[in-house]
């Protein structure tokens, strides 16, 4: 064996590693990722918009906070000024002269708050009460974000489920064209059949059309609430509900029962509640003028003085003589302010009555959202058992009309129409299936459980 056949023969050996690796490994990686209901609804949460504004209102609060807190500490503040004064002028021999001055001087101050009147320790507690209402919210919009991922997630599954009915509508009227083109060949059926065949044969690829152009609008529509760039490559994964019979158990609970577990566990209630609990600081705060308030104060200062025509002490012994201090307590007494502290008071209960108002609407408005839930999951499992009569029916009857025409017993539009009665019956009990999936996961859902299928 010469060496170019040598060479030759490893050449090929890389080129069979090569396409083997091709073959084997490279559609594997090309295959998209199938998202869980559970990924969408995670990935939507941290990358919504919406949801990265209400967490930055959160920050917000959380720096107010911060600040009512630190109002506690004393302040310190320190000031440098230079003044020159120019012209006639009151002399100590009160003479008028023209004369020129300058002066210089230097201070640190602080100031303390000793008693506010409950101001800040109120002020702190509403912050605080803001923060957690604002937190509230924050897992609001997380719940309003999962719920409409999860109801384009079940629209997905619906819609695939009717391109894969209308596949098999296809599949039942390509096999009768063929078959009534070998019956025309051998002199059994006529063209005009074979015609009426073909146009119900396109029809059922038109509605196949139809039914991928909506798989891919609601695909779009749910890459969209996910902020993901493109829908391209997207694909979701289908559970089996056929065997989880246990799927489709409901539970003997009544919407009054879901409503008291709602209370509990919902956020827009949780953060109204606490919003309510924060008027009755506000009121303390208004209420606060009525009270003194006390404060310390203490200071450093010196100055250098210097007029033109008398003689003064060098810069720096003057700042050493001048050099003063002070300490001082300021009580401010409120006695008449027009009747703003008054109304200021008034003002901030009658927020706690809107607020009280806006809490009962929000209970209310949640109940009503259970109550419709419930009903439409009570009335799609109904459907839903209803619906898988009727397929089982109309199954058996296509059974039969397939086998009466196929042996001359019935005419093609007798077959039609029990194969259309089939098939739709089937969309019928999709729907029923998915929309009972969505309905009973949303009661779930409110009584604080994870929005997962």
């Amino acid at each position: 064996m010469t060496k170019n056949d040598n060479t030759i023969k490893v050449w090929r050996k890389v080129i069979s590693v090569l396409l083997f690796y091709l073959v084997t490994f490279l559609p594997l990686s090309a295959q998209p990722k199938l998202w869980t209901l559970r990924e969408c609804c995670d990935y939507a949460v941290a990358h919504n918009i919406s949801i990265k504004q209400q967490d930055n209102r959160c920050r917000q609060q959380e720096l107010q906070l911060s600040t009512a807190k630190n109002s506690r500490l004393p302040d310190l503040s320190a000031s440098i000024g230079e003044n020159f004064s120019f012209g006639r002028g009151l002399t100590a021999e009160n003479t008028y002269t023209n004369t020129n001055t300058s002066s210089t001087s230097f201070s640190l101050g602080t100031s303390v708050p000793l008693f506010t009147g409950f101001q800040i320790p109120n002020n702190i507690k509403l912050n605080q009460l803001n923060l957690e209402a604002a937190t509230q919210d924050l897992e609001k919009a997380k719940n309003d974000i999962r719920t409409q991922v999860a109801q384009a997630y079940v629209q997905i599954l619906y819609d695939m489920e009717i391109r894969d009915v209308a596949q098999r509508q296809i599949a039942i009227d390509s096999q009768q064209v063929h078959r009534l083109q070998m019956m025309l060949n051998n002199g059994k059926a006529s063209p005009a059949e074979l015609s009426q065949q073909q146009a119900t044969l396109a029809q059922s690829r038109l509605t196949a059309t139809q039914a991928d152009n909506q798989l891919q609008l609601d695909i779009l529509a749910l890459t969209q609430l996910l902020e993901l760039p493109s829908p391209e490559g997207f694909s979701i994964v289908r559970p089996d509900l056929s065997s989880a019979s246990s799927l489709w158990e409901s539970e003997a609970i009544s919407p009054e029962l879901i409503y008291q577990e709602a209370l509990t566990t919902r956020p827009e209630v949780a953060a109204e509640q606490l919003r309510l609990q924060g008027t009755e600081n506000s009121i303390k705060i208004a209420k606060s003028a009525l009270y003194p308030s006390l404060s310390f104060s203490a200071g450093l200062g010196t100055n250098y003085y210097k007029t033109s025509g008398f003689a003064a002490d060098a810069f720096g012994k003057q700042l050493k003589n001048n050099f003063s201090q002070y300490l001082g307590l300021n009580l401010n007494i409120p006695i008449f302010n027009r009747f703003s502290t008054r109304n200021n008071i008034r003002s901030a209960r009658i927020d706690q009555e809107t607020q009280q108002l806006q809490l009962d609407n929000v209970r209310k408005s949640l109940y009503k959202e259970i109550q419709q839930v419930y009903y439409n999951a009570i009335a799609a499992k109904q459907k839903w058992e209803s619906s898988q009569q009727a397929m089982l029916a109309a199954q058996d009857a296509f059974t039969l009309m397939q086998a009466k025409y196929e042996n001359g017993k019935a005419n093609l539009t007798e077959f039609n129409e029990a194969k259309n009665a089939y098939l739709k019956s089937e969309s019928d009990l999709v729907q029923a299936q998915y929309e009972y999936l969505y309905q009973s996961r949303l009661l779930d859902f409110y009584r604080g459980r994870t929005l997962d299928f």
